[in-house]
């Protein structure tokens, strides 16, 4: 497990009912009564949200890409997986944050099954996050379970932050990206990686 997850996993967690009284709180914050008929039971349901919004904290990425192979017929082009959908949220407001994920990275000698890949998306994702964080997470997994000659991650993603609340900006994305090895000094691979996902034209700095 990662040691920033270890060592939120070591701080005692509140109880189920000490989370939904804080939902209860919040309710009657905003103004409405919990014990209302159509609120009488969104405390538990928030909860049980919350259980899936945040499953990424009991997910360890590490463990996940563990089971590599070896047969590969000396396969060594890149490999890209795109539009993996990226589900997480602002760790300043906790709204969503949603779009997509692009990954590739380029074998030496060992190759890890496709699922795999998103999966670890989904295991960082899943967490209060902010979008640089988790696509330098998602990269630095990789790359250190694989040792691979190169690994490149862009996530493109809106944030509910931005366009439902302050500025007020709905169309806009967040685009950030993480090269490492060829990808990051090779300029012919990132521009066939950046081709791969569409984004040669449309440009990425």
């Amino acid at each position: 497990m990662d040691e920033a997850v270890f060592k939120i996993a070591r701080r005692p967690r509140p109880s189920r009912d000490s989370a939904e009284q804080a939902v209860r709180t919040l309710i009657e914050w905003a103004g409405d009564d919990p014990d209302r008929e159509g609120l009488i039971d969104t405390p538990q349901r928030v909860v049980r949200a919350y259980e899936e919004f945040f499953e990424g904290y009991t997910s360890d990425p590490q463990a996940l890409l563990e089971t590599t192979f070896e047969e590969t017929a000396d396969y060594d082009e890149m490999v890209t997986l795109r539009d993996i959908r990226v589900e997480s949220h602002c760790e300043h407001h906790i709204v969503p944050i949603l779009g997509r994920a692009h990954i590739a990275y380029l074998p030496a000698g060992r190759v890890i099954g496709i699922s795999k890949l998103a999966r670890v998306v989904d295991a960082f994702a899943k967490r209060l996050q902010i979008q640089e964080t988790l696509t330098a997470q998602i990269a630095d997994a990789i790359n250190g379970a694989l040792k691979p000659r190169g690994v490149a991650v862009v996530i493109e993603a809106a944030h509910h932050c931005l366009t439902t609340r302050g500025v007020k900006r709905p169309g806009v994305s967040m685009v950030t990206s993480k090269m490492l090895g060829a990808f990051r000094t090779d300029q012919a691979t990132r521009q066939e990686f950046l081709a791969l996902i569409g984004r040669d034209r449309r440009g990425l700095e």
